[in-house]
């Protein structure tokens, strides 16, 4: 199947009554000191150009979570320049008015891709939507903070894909008036960054935010930080020429050195608790900048910071003294944050509080300051299915909706003691419902329950027996709202 794009003809795959358009270009390769630089377009391709395959990612280390197997979120790095592109599913490229959804992946600013294998846009085509994953640089290529050189990179690579969208997605049988832009963990919070980015304005209609933040952005003085220490680790300057002369796996084995770096200054707190190097770089968070009018689902899982404990070990020998040193490293007021927290959990063990506030701290807080800045047209929602992967200690922890958003529980890498799923198989009522849901929203801006206002603060909790409540989660709700 052949598709005419703005800057050439593509060549699908049918497959199973849908067709797929990979590795097409949104922009041109970023390449030496162009790595720093804005998207640039790409130059048109002559005759047609094969889009059965998946290409190159974004250069990229293995991302390891201890004993869990995330190789169907990640993918890793598959070598070459040409790797800002977008993967296309739609049923029909003869139909016209298709909703549209851009997908953002997750990965901690420096892993992953739109080629991952969890990320097959074949439920969503079969339901009658045009699917589009985004490959964006990642790491020091795509996030840290360079003078001369522009911030974000990455995400001004998912506005250019956007763009793309906009311009090319009718040819799929797309809407490019009804597009959803929808991501998760670090694809979520570049998400929150273009609802507060002015060139974004006008390109998307809705947006999911899964478990990122409206308020994981590093400020200027924090990314400073990040950015001389990477300097010294390459003994370059901390300029765009220092950089451009170091080769992408140069770029990439310092990224990974960066980890574990303090962040905390005398006026912030880090809002990734030490988890990633790399975040957005704003001197206002997203919730504090909002410019896009938009409709806007938001949620996070029920024991999200279980993904960061359970798969190490770490969250059984957890103490009292691993509880205050993480609410010291992400709270201005440690002591009441804890004190709160044990209050709502009075038979919680320290490592379930550790998990509690670890989860809030990088995506709890975040998401409800984003709800309540947003406002009208904002609908919020939690995942609660626990995984009985780990020995059943997994949970309802960081990652795990993402299978049930895609239609993709059956995927073997998913599965097994180690997998993200467990070995029992998910609910399938519970996949249908979470898939669904997330098309009726690209459909309709409605995803079946109250919005989320100030007097209910309307939540659809995700479960075995799904139901909304009222601000499942007020005092702590409350413990972050204070520190702002």
């Amino acid at each position: 199947m052949d598709v005419t794009t703005a800057r050439g003809v593509v060549r699908g795959l049918d497959q199973d009554g849908i067709t797929v358009f990979r590795d097409i270009p949104y922009a041109a390769a970023p390449t030496g000191a162009a790595r720093f630089a804005p998207p640039a377009e790409h130059e048109p391709w002559q005759g047609v150009r094969d889009a059965t395959k998946f290409g190159p990612t974004a250069p990229q280390s293995p991302r390891v979570l201890g004993e869990m197997d995330m190789r169907a979120y990640f993918g890793g790095w598959h070598r070459g320049e040409d790797y800002l592109t977008v993967n296309v599913w739609t049923p029909d490229t003869e139909a016209t008015g298709l909703p549209v959804m851009v997908f953002v992946h997750g990965g901690g600013f420096v892993a992953g891709s739109g080629c991952s294998e969890l990320y097959d846009g074949s439920a969503f085509a079969r339901d009658g939507v045009v699917l589009v994953t985004v490959n964006y640089r990642l790491g020091i290529a795509g996030f840290l903070d360079i003078p001369g050189a522009p911030p974000n990179r990455g995400l001004l690579d998912v506005v250019a894909a956007l763009r793309w969208v906009r311009e090319n997605i009718a040819a799929f049988g797309g809407d490019p008036g009804t597009v959803t832009v929808f991501g998760q963990s670090a694809g979520a919070t570049i998400v929150s960054g273009l609802l507060a980015t002015p060139e974004a304005t006008g390109l998307f209609r809705r947006a999911i935010v899964q478990s990122g933040s409206g308020l994981g952005a590093f400020s200027p003085g924090q990314a400073s930080l990040v950015t001389r220490r990477a300097a010294g680790l390459l003994a370059v300057e901390p300029t765009v020429d220092g950089f451009a002369g170091v080769p992408d796996e140069g770029l990439v084995e310092t990224a990974a050195k960066l980890a574990g770096i303090d962040l905390r200054t005398a006026t912030h707190t880090d809002p990734l608790a030490g988890l990633s190097p790399f975040s957005l770089v704003l001197a206002t968070q997203p919730a504090d900048a909002l410019v896009a009018d938009v409709d806007l689902l938001t949620g996070t899982n029920a024991e999200e910071g279980n993904l960061y404990l359970v798969p190490f070990g770490t969250y059984a020998t957890s103490t009292g003294t691993d509880v205050d040193a993480l609410a010291a490293k992400a709270h201005p007021d440690p002591v009441r944050l804890v004190k709160t927290y044990r209050e709502q959990r009075p038979a919680a063990a320290d490592g379930e509080i550790r998990s509690a506030i670890l989860g809030d701290a990088l995506f709890g807080a975040g998401t409800w300051a984003l709800a309540e800045a947003h406002g009208s047209r904002t609908f919020a929602y939690e995942f609660a299915w626990r995984s009985p992967a780990l020995s059943r200690e997994l949970g309802a922890a960081h990652t795990v909706e993402l299978p049930f958003v895609f239609g993709r529980t059956g995927l073997p890498g998913l599965r097994g003691p180690n997998g993200v799923l467990g070995a029992d198989d998910p609910p399938s009522s519970l996949v249908t419902r979470v898939h669904r849901t997330w098309v009726r929203f690209a459909r309709t801006g409605d995803p079946g329950w109250p919005a989320y206002t100030a007097d209910r603060r309307t939540t659809m909790r995700f479960d075995l027996d799904s139901g909304t409540v009222d601000d499942p989660r007020g005092a702590e709700r409350q413990a972050w709202r204070s520190a702002r």
